[in-house]
């Protein structure tokens, strides 16, 4: 319990409300995709882009109160390796989400639940990664 006290509390608090957040957004609309809910899955993946920057900006946070800079530590380079790259899978699922709104095709919807799919399966390895410290 000491070593807790003895940490920064609110930036780690912060970074894993972000990444619950942005968890719960991508398995949200991976339901709701494979559900066919088009407009929904817009909304969702558009709430999941400010919890992305929201979780990089206090791992950014943690690393510099803690130290971090220069490690090389393996459950470091997983989260960042997960998390950085992701913007770009969650923008193509938000542009597909929003193509698949305008126009109603399914090609659309199966690409929006399998990049979100594929994302949430990278965020829990991730996950898994960042609460073991792999390779610490």
């Amino acid at each position: 319990m000491l070593l807790a006290y003895s940490r920064a509390f609110w930036p780690l608090f912060l970074h894993v409300l972000g990444a619950m957040t942005l968890f719960g957004a991508v398995l949200t609309a991976l339901v709701t995709s494979l559900a066919g809910l088009r407009a929904a899955t817009v909304r969702i993946l558009i709430v999941a882009l400010p919890a992305w920057a929201w979780t990089l900006g206090c791992a950014y946070w943690i690393e510099h109160d803690e130290g971090l800079g220069s490690s090389k530590a393996t459950w470091l380079g997983i989260g960042h390796g997960v998390l950085e790259p992701g913007v770009v899978v969650l923008l193509a699922a938000v542009l597909c989400s929003w193509w698949w709104s305008r126009s109603g095709k399914p090609l659309a919807g199966r690409i929006v639940a399998g990049l979100s799919g594929v994302y949430l399966l990278l965020l829990t390895v991730a996950m898994l990664a960042m609460s073991g410290k792999w390779g610490s």
